[in-house]
């Protein structure tokens, strides 16, 4: 077994079991404690749900931070949706946990690592699709990729791999470049300027959560509406 420092460029560095050609880091790690949180907390929510007035705290708490993923959802596709809240509540819920639980001594948020914001882009950039065939049918959306003509598919095609890339990238630099700048005040004024900037730091967490799941958002609503668009002209 073998443990890294914890302040390294990515948590991917962090390797906290490697056996032959298994290795367990940082990422994975965190990756699983947010996931579980996530789960059990949702279990342990939604096993006493209330419809009458008087809600225990955490059913309000929860019903606030869904009524308003749903309500900017709605307000971005500018339809029903429940056909997208399971998804981006979803994504949004994760990078959230993930970022907040940076207060707890030795933890890193798997977002800070760009495995983690690659594989959430991959899954937007999937989804993006995958919910435009749901809505119009296999022939009707893949034909924009080929509009005006043949020769445009490439260039469609590399339009989508780059937004990906930019979704990712965003996410991993926004957030790693904090974490930097909070170690390096650490050592140099390990009082009170550190503090505000983990404050500060918690903040830009919850705004990051927001921005990837609002573009995430807006790409698949986007290419369901252009594709619907020209498919009914």
């Amino acid at each position: 077994m073998e443990v890294v420092a914890i302040h390294q460029i990515s948590p991917d560095q962090v390797i906290f079991f490697q056996w032959q050609w298994i290795t367990i880091n940082a990422t994975m790690v965190y990756t699983w404690l947010v996931m579980a949180i996530l789960v059990v907390g949702s279990l342990l929510i939604t096993r006493r749900l209330s419809a009458e007035r008087s809600l225990s705290r955490w059913q309000n708490l929860l019903e606030v931070i869904l009524g308003g993923v749903r309500s900017e959802l709605r307000e971005i596709s500018q339809e029903d949706a429940d056909r997208y809240f399971p998804f981006i509540g979803t994504l949004f819920l994760f990078i959230l946990f993930s970022n907040l639980l940076t207060f707890i001594p030795g933890y890193v948020a798997p977002t800070s690592s760009l495995t983690t914001t690659a594989a959430l882009a991959i899954l937007v950039f999937f989804a993006v699709p995958l919910f435009g065939i749901a809505k119009l049918g296999f022939a009707e959306y893949f034909k924009e990729y080929f509009r005006p003509n043949l020769l445009f598919f490439p260039f469609h095609i590399m339009g989508e791999f780059s937004r990906t890339l930019a979704l990712a990238v965003r996410l991993f630099g926004n957030l790693m470049s904090h974490e930097k700048v909070i170690t390096i005040l650490l050592a140099v004024t390990p009082f009170f300027f550190p503090v505000a900037m983990q404050i500060l730091g918690l903040l830009i967490g919850i705004i990051q959560a927001y921005i990837f799941a609002v573009l995430a958002m807006v790409y698949i609503a986007s290419a369901s509406q252009a594709h619907e668009t020209k498919a009914s002209n």
